[in-house]
């Protein structure tokens, strides 16, 4: 796979790496080197540090609303310097690069047309690599190379990507056992259940999501429907079941962490 180059390409930059080092800069620095007509965007630098399942989720929520042919800089790498490897994926006429750490679960699972390759080209790295900074010396020069029109494939071998475990909610008979994966800006705690999976359970009316000691129903369509300062349950802009208050902050007020288990039982 690979897509045709932008007059001027886009690279989305997602990362943990915060605002208050020169970590992302270094990288825009190495990317502008090799293809200084790039168009860097940033998708958000304030992921919780180490934290590859908000990585993914936050990475699978945009991807889509870019351009066809965007290429996806995401890093997010506590195993930076170890043996896992790098990738080069293709997913629906976006591509991708990063560490293969899972982080790219959910855009494996959800394309239609894929594909996936190891970086091994250390001809194309920034010399010398650092241990400890891929995004700058590996991975940057990669998403560089691609925005010229250097295919996927020509970056390593194919691979299968690593697949997290915590991407699929477990479907019963009668419920739906899932658990919370993200804290928004809001205060929402939004879980790994996608609304195609509640619809194969039962109609959203005869479902309650019990949570933290909280039971909610029915599912609502929107924030304002919930009574003010009452938590909800709801479908979100990513299309996942996620719980909120209306004009209130649902992690904060009920005590919602990322990773509580969230069921959702039919009748």
């Amino acid at each position: 796979m690979g897509c045709t180059p932008m007059k001027k390409p886009i690279i989305a930059l997602l990362t943990d790496f915060g605002l208050g080092d020169t970590y992302v800069a270094s990288m825009k620095g190495v990317i502008l080197g090799i293809c200084p007509h790039a168009c860097l965007v940033d998708v958000c630098h304030l992921v919780p540090p180490q934290d590859v399942g908000s990585g993914a989720f936050l990475l699978a929520s945009v991807w889509r609303d870019f351009p066809v042919g965007t290429i996806h800089l995401a890093v997010v790498d506590p195993g930076v310097g170890t043996e896992r490897p790098g990738l080069v994926l293709g997913a629906d006429g976006y591509l991708f690069v990063g560490p293969d750490n899972g982080l790219f679960s959910w855009i494996w699972r959800e394309a239609k047309v894929r594909e996936a390759y190891r970086l091994e080209r250390s001809d194309l790295w920034r010399t010398p690599v650092s241990r400890t900074f891929h995004g700058r010396d590996i991975f940057a020069p990669a998403a560089a190379h691609l925005s010229r029109g250097m295919p996927a494939a020509a970056f390593g071998p194919p691979c299968a990507p690593h697949l997290a475990a915590w991407t699929d909610p477990v479907e019963m008979e009668h419920e739906i056992i899932g658990q919370i994966i993200h804290i928004d800006h809001f205060g929402n705690a939004v879980s790994n259940i996608p609304s195609k999976v509640l619809d194969r359970l039962a109609p959203r009316s005869q479902l309650s999501v019990r949570v933290a000691g909280l039971t909610l129903f029915p599912i609502m369509d929107t924030y304002a429907h919930g009574e003010p300062g009452c938590p909800i349950a709801l479908i979100g802009s990513s299309n996942r079941l996620e719980i909120a208050v209306n004009r209130g902050h649902a992690a904060g007020s009920h005590g919602l962490r990322q990773g509580d288990p969230i069921r959702v039982v039919a009748g």
